[in-house]
């Protein structure tokens, strides 16, 4: 079934990212740890299906409140157009802020479009540390579509590599040319979440109390939350 050949192939890139990052996992969660001991935001932004796992450490139960995920604030946004990345940055900190000695997480499985890489670069001139997940295999089988000619992992201060394949997709089905069952999304949260633990437990390490939030569906949920978004009220999209 292949289905299940799919699960084993996702199973057995998590476990490798897993271990293969941990090191580079380690110096974002302290970098983070950094951000969140002095009041400041971590910002995720991907494009596409990369914006699935930006939004997953945002608002979510279990997680920190100061997280952002950088809405895609221009309406039908061309990731192959570089002007979209600079006026998104530009107009996203206008409203909510992107100081220097914060967090910018950008994802893209390929690494090479003109969006991303610009929103890199644009947050980097403002000082923040940039931290991306993409796959350095895809990467470094493919040309950069940006003016600069760099792709996303040349640019990022730090690469968290999901290891998927060219393509994305893992799994060959007979009398089909293209494959089926793309890895990025479900390596890219396991990457993403192992980075937020890995920094709140460094956060705890330090005599910090981070932020985190409780289930809506838990009792009284809703009072707790609110007083701990009440220190980030002005920064939040959400």
């Amino acid at each position: 079934m292949l289905e299940r050949r799919y699960a084993q192939e996702v199973l057995s890139l998590a476990e490798k990212a897993s271990k293969e990052q941990a090191d580079n996992i380690e110096v974002g969660a302290k970098k983070i740890a950094d951000c969140l001991l002095s009041g400041g935001i971590v910002h995720a932004f991907g494009s596409g299906h990369s914006a699935v796992i930006a939004r997953e450490i945002t608002g979510r139960a279990g997680g920190v409140v100061p997280v952002n995920a950088v809405p895609e604030m221009i309406k039908d946004l061309d990731e192959r157009n570089q002007e979209h990345g600079t006026s998104l940055i530009d107009r996203y900190a206008a409203k909510y802020g992107l100081n220097s000695g914060e967090v910018m997480i950008v994802i893209s499985t390929s690494g090479r479009n003109p969006l991303p890489i610009e929103v890199a670069l644009e947050s980097k001139k403002r000082g923040l540390y940039v931290i991306s997940i993409t796959s350095l295999e895809y990467s470094r089988n493919v040309t950069s579509r940006h003016p600069s000619g760099k792709r996303l992992f040349e640019i990022a201060d730090l690469v968290l590599d999901t290891g998927v394949p060219v393509g994305d997709a893992m799994v060959e089905v007979p009398g089909l040319v293209d494959k089926v069952g793309p890895g990025s999304t479900v390596v890219g949260a396991l990457l993403i979440n192992m980075l937020m633990i890995r920094a709140i437990e460094e956060v705890v390490s330090r005599g910090g109390t981070p932020p985190v939030l409780r289930s809506q569906n838990i009792d009284g949920a809703d009072e707790y939350n609110q007083m701990l978004k009440e220190k980030y009220k002005d920064r939040l999209v959400w």
